[in-house]
C-alpha cells in the first residue's frame, strides 16, 4: 500500500520533457442511481462543420454522472434547435423530464453557443443560457454546459470541466516507463508533463490549480518538485538525505506539508515556499506520513504507525499533540479532507482487503464505499459529491470513482498502461 511506498521505493534517472498522450480513457458506470432522471440532449443546431460534437459532449458528461437517463438521437422523433420549434408532446410521449436544445453560430474565428434547458410536464423554459468559444476551447464549453444543467437540476456544483492527474506506467518491468498525466475528468486531452525511467509517485495539485507538486526518484533519491504547468518549469523544493515525500499544500498554496526522514524517523514537517523555513510538526520514533491539511488550514490529519499499526492522527498545524481519530479497523491510512472540512476519505482495512472509507468527523462514524481489496490513494471532487481513486482489475491498476453515499460507482480504463495515485484538481 502507499503507506509502506512511501519507504521502500528506491529511483535511478528521469528524463523530462511534455508528451502528448495518444493512450484512452474508457469510462464505464458501473452502478448509477437506482432512479435516474431522463433528459433528452438535441444535437445542436449549425450551420457549418464543428470541430467537436458540443451536444454529444454535454450528453456523454451527464450520462456519466449516474444521476440521468438520455435518449438516444435515433429515438427523437424530432430535433428542434430553438424552442419555437419544440412539441412538448412528442417529449412527454417519450418519457422525458427535461429537454436541452441548442444551436452554434461561427462568429469570425470563435462561436457563440446559445442553449436553453426545458421542463417538459410544465412546458417551460428553465434555463437561457450564451457561450462564446474559441474552436481549441469547444470541448471546454461543452463541459461548462454540461456543469450549469447539472447544478440546475440536482442544485449541486458540477464536476465535468475539471482536471485530474495521475501516475502511469507500461512497459516490461526492467524497462518501465512512468509518466505524471493531466487529462480531463471524462479521459480526453491527455498529456503527460513529467516522463521517467523511475517512479513518481504523489501528485498534490496547488488550490490554484496551477502547480502540481510530486515526488521523483530520479539520480538515485527521492526528491520532492514543484512544476508550473503553464511553462513546463519545476523547482527542487526538498532533496535530504532518506525520505522526501507525500507533499500536501496549505490552503492558501504558501506551504506545503511533507514528510522527511532527516531527522532519522519519517516525520511531518512544513515548509514555508516563500522563505524556505522548515518546521518540524510531529516528532516520534513512530512512522508519520502522509498529511493533509483541512480546509481552514487549522489541521494537519496524518498517517503514523504509533499505535503499531497505520491509524489516522490530527494536529494542529501550529504544533501541539497529535490525537488519534480512527479507531475502527487495523489500517486507516491516505486521508483526504472533503471541500467543506466535514468529512475524511480514506483508505480502511480490516483484515488485509483494503477499501475505500468515508469518516464523518462530528460523529465519528465510518461508511465503507468500495469492494475492492486493493483500493488505494482516494481523492475528493470539488464538490464534495465523488471520490476518485486507484483499484486492481486483474493485474493491472484502473482508476475508478463513487458518489460519497456509494451509489453512484464508475471505472476509467486505460487501454494498455497501468494507472494509479489519482488527484482530482481544485
Amino acid at each position: 500500500m502507499k503507506f509502506l511506498q512511501h519507504l521502500t521505493l528506491l529511483g535511478l534517472i528521469a528524463i523530462y520533457t511534455p508528451i502528448t498522450s495518444a493512450e484512452e480513457l474508457n469510462i464505464d458506470i458501473t452502478k448509477a442511481f437506482e432512479t435516474t432522471v431522463p433528459i433528452a440532449v438535441v444535437p445542436f443546431g449549425s450551420n457549418s462543420s464543428l470541430p467537436v460534437d458540443v451536444s454529444a459532449v454535454v450528453q456523454a458528461d451527464l450520462s456519466r454522472s449516474g444521476y440521468f437517463k438520455t435518449l438516444a438521437e435515433a429515438e427523437m422523433l424530432s430535433k428542434p434547435s430553438s424552442p419555437n420549434e419544440i412539441v412538448f408532446r412528442n417529449w412527454q410521449i417519450l418519457g422525458q423530464e427535461y429537454l436541452l436544445i441548442g444551436k452554434i453560430q461561427p462568429m469570425g474565428g470563435s462561436y457563440q453557443i446559445f442553449f436553453q434547458l426545458l421542463d417538459v410536464s410544465k412546458g417551460e423554459q428553465i434555463m437561457d443560457y450564451k457561450i462564446t468559444s474559441e474552436a481549441n476551447g469547444l470541448r471546454r464549453a461543452a463541459h461548462q454546459i454540461s456543469d450549469l444543467v447539472y447544478a440546475k437540476l440536482t442544485g449541486n456544483k458540477g464536476v465535468f470541466g475539471t482536471k485530474v492527474a495521475f501516475v502511469s506506467s507500461s512497459g516490461e518491468i526492467d524497462n518501465k516507463v512512468y509518466k505524471l498525466q493531466i487529462a480531463d475528468v471524462d479521459g480526453y486531452n491527455a498529456a503527460a508533463i513529467v516522463s521517467s525511467q523511475e517512479p513518481i509517485m504523489s501528485p498534490a495539485w496547488s488550490p490554484d490549480g496551477k502547480k502540481i507538486a510530486y515526488v521523483s526518484f530520479e539520480n538515485h533519491r527521492a526528491a520532492i518538485f514543484i512544476q508550473i504547468l503553464a511553462t513546463g518549469q519545476r523547482i527542487k523544493i526538498a532533496s535530504y538525505r532518506g525520505i522526501n515525500g507525500a507533499p500536501a499544500w496549505s490552503p492558501d498554496g504558501r506551504k506545503l506539508a511533507l514528510t522527511l526522514s532527516k531527522g532519522g524517523s519519517p516525520d511531518i514537517y512544513i515548509l514555508n515556499l516563500a522563505s524556505k523555513q522548515l518546521t518540524q510538526l510531529t516528532r516520534s520514533a513512530a512512522i508519520n506520513t502522509e498529511p493533509t491539511w483541512s480546509p481552514d488550514g487549522q489541521t494537519i490529519v496524518f498517517t503514523s504507525s504509533q499505535s503499531g499499526k497505520p491509524q489516522l492522527y490530527k494536529i494542529s498545524s501550529n504544533g501541539g499533540n497529535p490525537h488519534r481519530l480512527t479507531m475502527r479497523g487495523d489500517y486507516n491510512a491516505n486521508a483526504s479532507f472533503s471541500p467543506d472540512g466535514s468529512k475524511l476519505v480514506m483508505v480502511h482495512a480490516n483484515g488485509g482487503s483494503y477499501k475505500i472509507a468515508i469518516m464523518n468527523l462530528a460523529s465519528g462514524s465510518l461508511n465503507v464505499l468500495t469492494s475492492g481489496s486493493l483500493d488505494e490513494s482516494p481523492s475528493f471532487s470539488n464538490n464534495g459529491s465523488m471520490v476518485l481513486y486507484a483499484a486492481r482489475k486483474g493485474n493491472r491498476g484502473i482508476l475508478s470513482a463513487v458518489s460519497i453515499d456509494g451509489r453512484i460507482k464508475q471505472k476509467l480504463e486505460f487501454q494498455n498502461p497501468e494507472v494509479r495515485e489519482p488527484a482530482w484538481a481544485p
